[in-house]
């Protein structure tokens, strides 16, 4: 990339201090600043005159300093400047916060431009906290101004400053990953245009254009990206299974599978008998039966004589695969065995020579299956569960064990059809689209936080017949260190409960900041019955089967994604009695209550993800700070549908005519590099 790879400290005006601010933001070349786009932007360019102003809008406003600045010092941290500004219409009276510098540079006599939000009372105009600067400057007001993701030490007048400097710099020499006939084709503008005006755009049609060519570029390159790392894949080559009779199988069950897991056992079996590896993703609903998908797919290994893994995220959920296929396999005749990280170092040693020789044929457990001591004499198939908790080091770390090993990867979270098609360009897929029979619906409700006494009396009630409750506190907005926060907020409340609401119950609680031993332990003791409550953060959301847990109750339920909620909720009705899910949030917009009524109205994983995909757009889909869409910094699977099928068509039709991409070896290099960044996220 050429002088795109410099680094941002050589730009003018930025520093060491700077460089290393922006560096925490992942900055450190030019490419990298250049590729920092805007969450939004504000247009600035609506100017009124003072008298003109109306209470609550936000506008320009061009006006004269009346007289010198005064500054006063209210309290520690908190200095005011305040100024009266004038036009012919009237006077506004600013004041900024912390800003003492301000003191000497607003000269009075002297023009500005202010833009803030206007208050009126009593024909008393003034402004709160304004942006200001010199009349004629246009850096920050009249016009479409770019608001992008910040850290401490970078402002968004910094920010933008260093990105001019970093366009200026790249004038004429932005790589092209796009070949020109499929930039005429599909009407779309010049690599140049576009990073200019995504940045700085003139209007509305202008950063349309901009928006439209580079999420057409996401979704091609990812496409190109997709379709080479399925090409290799399917060049390579293993040893097909023979087929095996299944009845057995089918028969020891105690209960009839459902004919959606009959289907998906039937596709992954077809995929074991093939030459090619199988990479196959088995996603269904909460409760769907995906283990029974595994277990069969297991059954198929061991009766040819391979060996199967299943790496689940935890040490309880691991323990919980071992509990149930344990029983069901080892009277068929395949030898079941658990690792994790707190099996005794003797009985590990054992496991181990036992592996080596041959005499496990299925492995369950955590990322221990993957430490470096642990050999296998011929892994087979690699199974993983809810694998976008996953880094992709661990899932190649766990099939180089084997020579290819079929992979099946197993998820709980319903995924739209068209967010799958970039998540999982490079998996074939099977939905468990049923449950099975007599599962009955939880019960959701979406109240407001005036309803917590009754709540309380509801759960007190479920208490003495026996059940148990899940409590998800309230989520901490992202802040210096959320982890923090989180822990306090969860302590807070678990103290709450167990000294004023149920002193007579025993309450337990799970945080993200608990060493994992810890968090096991908590989530066991619920799971024996020895705690009521279980007050916790998302942790939960994953993982733990309590069949004895009748209700979940979310605290500010509106700051989670529908897919999240739906995630949460799948944690009750797992036992015979009716289970309840009640959704606090004492947020009033109608799109809030919009989305908590999807919940309330359907129990269908995939109905909500894809409610929650047209609500809320693809990057919260996994919930904050879990998963973000793979490379998709400007493209909206909720809204681009349609470009991506164009961006799809187009990778196909330039990869029929050049395989290797030699004739384009800038859409080459891009789709290469948007993988490597990339690879948690995909397959």
């Amino acid at each position: 990339m050429g002088e795109l790879s410099r680094e941002v400290k050589d730009l003018r005006g930025i520093g060491p201090k700077r460089a290393a601010a922006l560096e925490k933001l992942g900055i450190v070349t030019l490419w990298d600043l250049l590729s920092w786009f805007p969450r939004r932007y504000e247009d600035r360019r609506a100017e009124k005159a003072i008298g003109d102003l109306v209470s609550g809008e936000s506008v320009c406003v061009r006006a004269m300093i009346a007289h010198a600045p005064a500054v006063s010092h209210v309290r520690q941290g908190l200095d005011l400047v305040k100024v009266r500004a004038v036009d012919d219409t009237g006077a506004l009276d600013i004041t900024f916060f912390n800003q003492t510098w301000l003191k000497n540079e607003l000269i009075p006599g002297e023009t500005y431009v202010f833009f803030g939000k206007a208050e009126v009372q009593n024909q008393r105009r003034t402004m709160a906290g304004p942006v200001v600067e010199r009349e004629g400057q246009r850096e920050a007001t009249g016009r479409i101004v770019p608001v992008y993701p910040l850290t401490a030490g970078v402002s968004q007048l910094v920010l933008r400053r260093c990105v001019r400097e970093g366009l200026d710099a790249c004038a004429g020499i932005l790589p092209d990953a796009l070949p020109g006939e499929i930039r005429q084709k599909y009407g779309l503008c010049r690599v140049g245009y576009a990073y200019e005006h995504i940045h700085f755009p003139e209007n509305e049609e202008a950063l349309s254009l901009a928006r439209r060519r580079l999420a057409f570029e996401e979704l091609f390159l990812l496409s190109i990206g997709l379709r080479r790392l399925r090409r290799g894949r399917e060049a390579c080559r293993t040893e097909p299974f023979q087929a095996v009779d299944l009845s057995p199988f089918y028969n020891a069950l105690p209960f009839t599978l459902t004919a959606a897991q009959r289907r998906c056992i039937q596709e992954a079996a077809a995929d074991l008998y093939r030459e090619v590896p199988m990479n196959r993703l088995c996603q269904g609903d909460v409760g769907s039966g995906k283990t029974m998908v595994a277990a069969a797919c297991g059954y198929l290994c061991g009766k040819n004589r391979r060996q199967a893994a299943l790496m689940a995220p935890t040490e309880l959920l691991a323990r919980q695969h071992f509990g149930t296929l344990s029983p069901l396999l080892e009277p068929l005749g395949l030898r079941c065995a658990l690792l994790t990280g707190s099996t005794p170092a003797k009985e590990k040693r054992e496991i181990g020579k036992r592996l080596a020789a041959g005499e496990i044929d299925f492995l369950i457990g955590t990322h221990a299956l993957i430490s470096g001591g642990v050999e296998y004499a011929g892994l087979g198939l690699v199974i993983t569960d809810e694998q976008h908790r996953f880094g992709v080091a661990q899932r190649s770390a766990l099939s180089a064990k084997g020579v290819h090993p079929h992979t099946l990867v197993m998820s709980a979270t319903p995924i739209p059809r068209t967010l799958a098609l970039i998540l999982y360009g490079d998996l074939d897929v099977s939905v468990l689209d049923e449950l099975p029979p007599g599962r009955k619906p939880v019960e959701t409700y979406a109240v407001p936080g005036s309803y917590r006494p009754r709540i309380y009396k509801f759960l007190e009630k479920l208490m003495a017949q026996g059940r148990q409750a899940y409590i998800v506190c309230p989520m901490v907005e992202e802040g210096e260190d959320p982890g923090a926060e989180e822990r306090k907020a969860v302590l807070e409340y678990a103290r709450h409960l167990k000294e004023e609401v149920f002193p007579h119950r025993q309450v337990a609680y799970v945080h993200g900041r608990m060493k994992a031993k810890e968090k096991d332990a908590a989530m066991s003791a619920f799971a024996r019955g020895e705690a009521e409550i279980l007050v916790s953060t998302t942790v939960v959301e994953v993982g733990v089967d309590v069949p004895n847990a009748a209700v979940m109750v979310v605290e500010n339920a509106e700051r989670f994604g529908l897919s999240q909620l739906h995630q949460l909720r799948g944690r009750v009705g797992r036992g015979t009695w009716q289970s309840y899910c009640i959704l606090i949030s004492d947020n009033r917009s109608p799109e809030t209550k919009q989305r908590l009524q999807v919940m309330t109205r359907t129990q269908d994983g995939f109905q909500v993800a894809e409610e929650d995909l047209r609500l809320r757009g693809p990057g919260d889909f996994f919930g904050q700070r879990q998963h973000g869409i793979p490379g998709l910094k400007v493209a909206n699977l909720a809204l681009d549908a349609e470009l991506l099928r164009d961006a799809q068509a187009a990778a196909e039709a330039l990869l029929t005519e050049d395989p290797d991409l030699k004739q384009h070896p800038a859409t080459a290099e891009r789709a290469a590099a948007l993988l490597e960044a990339n690879a948690d996220g995909l397959n």
